[in-house]
């Protein structure tokens, strides 16, 4: 079933546990991870950015497909699809009148005034529809739909707030994380981490986590990260099996066995890092 990430975010805060964030490219990609985390019995969030929606035709062709999977798969565990990095109003209302079940915001390249404004203007929208909302703060660098940028850490205050003066449902302040593969270790900024979350009642989210160590994934989820979001990491996963499939098999062309050669590998890291984000697997 479709829903909102409120019950199931606030569970895995309380629970100590991370909920997954699946980035969703093609229906081959959906099915895969809506299946994995089907037989593994979880929730799971698929985000959606806005490259990703255009290239599948839209907001409400993504919608319309993963309902229609929800429903053709027999997914009976809680399933939330989300705009992930919605860069205007427009965009976080097009995706919510489409029936996307939740937005994140980020107007963070902006002035904290402005970060605000936006939110709170998207927050009131969504909310009206039982939509929930995620902002940033602090801007998380890397590269995203081809698009580099660096990286600006949060701080508590500016946190508190954002927090104080929209309403938002859920947080990803910039702590040292980036998009896409890492350039030398990650350096993340645990400190600041445990103690936003300890001041702040709504569950964090760690954006950019493909690369990040096991053991500083644990430490993360202690610090009180209850979403991480995924999406480089199987991208590597499935193209290094395509591409083994293409190297060793000259006479495939059917575009089903092509992109199929890529299910195997991407469900079993999706097994492996749901089980690293889930500590009562």
């Amino acid at each position: 079933m479709l829903e909102n990430f409120n019950e199931m975010l606030n569970k895995a805060k309380k629970g100590h546990y991370a909920v997954p964030q699946f980035n969703i490219n093609n229906l081959e990609w959906t099915k895969y991870i809506l299946e994995a985390c089907r037989d593994l019995n979880v929730p799971v969030i698929l985000g959606v950015s806005e490259g990703a929606a255009k290239y599948m035709g839209g907001y409400n062709v993504v919608s319309a497909m993963v309902k229609e999977l929800v429903k053709s798969l027999n997914v009976t565990t809680p399933v939330c699809i989300h705009l992930d990095h919605g860069t205007s109003y427009e965009s976080c209302q097009k995706a919510i009148d489409a029936g996307f079940t939740s937005v994140m915001i980020d107007a963070s390249r902006h002035e904290l005034a402005e970060n605000i404004r936006i939110t709170k203007e998207v927050v009131e929208y969504a909310h009206s529809k039982g939509v929930s909302v995620e902002a940033e703060v602090g801007h998380i660098g890397g590269t995203e739909d081809n698009i580099t940028s660096t990286s600006t850490n949060a701080t508590l205050e500016d946190c508190q707030v954002l927090y104080e003066n929209t309403g938002i449902d859920s947080l990803a302040p910039a702590l040292g994380s980036v998009h896409g593969f890492y350039k030398g270790e990650p350096n993340l900024d645990f400190e600041t981490m445990e103690i936003i979350n300890n001041n702040l009642p709504i569950p964090l989210v760690l954006h950019g986590g493909t690369g990040i160590p096991e053991d500083k994934i644990a430490k993360a989820i202690s610090c009180g990260i209850s979403k991480i979001n995924i999406n480089t990491d199987l991208q590597a996963v499935w193209s290094n099996a395509v591409r083994n499939k293409l190297e060793n098999d000259k006479e495939v062309y059917d575009p089903r066995k092509v992109i199929g050669s890529g299910e195997e590998a991407m469900k079993t890291r999706i097994k492996e890092l749901v089980t690293l984000f889930n500590t009562r697997l």
